[in-house]
């Protein structure tokens, strides 16, 4: 299952999702975490986003191509997102998890981790395609 991290850094997650030019995503499994890549939206924070505010459907476009280039992935995580952007995401079947203050990555994947082997909720469970009464 794929996850993506709103990013300045590429190692915490520390980004509102709209401003974040980054996105660190990894492929977790039960057994395993990688990396896959970088999806970079600009340099630095995402200006054009940031520019578009009250721009109406402008700014809905910009905001909509960030969830479809995330879209094959299953959870997003972030410091802050607007409600229309959450809803966006829920849409598109991913879960968006807002952190607290900046956060590891690699501390935000070991709880997944620690959560697909322990008792999943049923959305992760269905996020990660497997059967509920697995």
């Amino acid at each position: 299952m794929k996850i993506a991290f709103a990013t300045a850094d590429g190692t915490s997650v520390d980004e509102h999702f709209g401003r974040a030019g980054l996105f660190a995503v990894y492929d977790i499994t039960r057994a395993s975490c990688e990396f896959l890549e970088f999806r970079r939206f600009a340099e630095g924070l995402d200006t054009e986003i940031e520019a578009s505010k009250g721009m109406g459907q402008i700014h809905e476009d910009k905001v909509q191509a960030k969830v479809d280039r995330l879209s094959d992935c299953r959870i997003v995580y972030f410091t802050e997102i607007g409600g229309p952007a959450a809803a966006r995401l829920v849409r598109k079947r991913i879960m968006p998890v807002k952190v607290k203050g900046p956060t590891g990555i690699q501390d935000a994947l070991m709880e997944l981790q620690r959560t697909i082997n322990r008792s999943m909720p049923p959305w992760l469970r269905r996020a990660m395609g497997e059967n509920e009464t697995a």
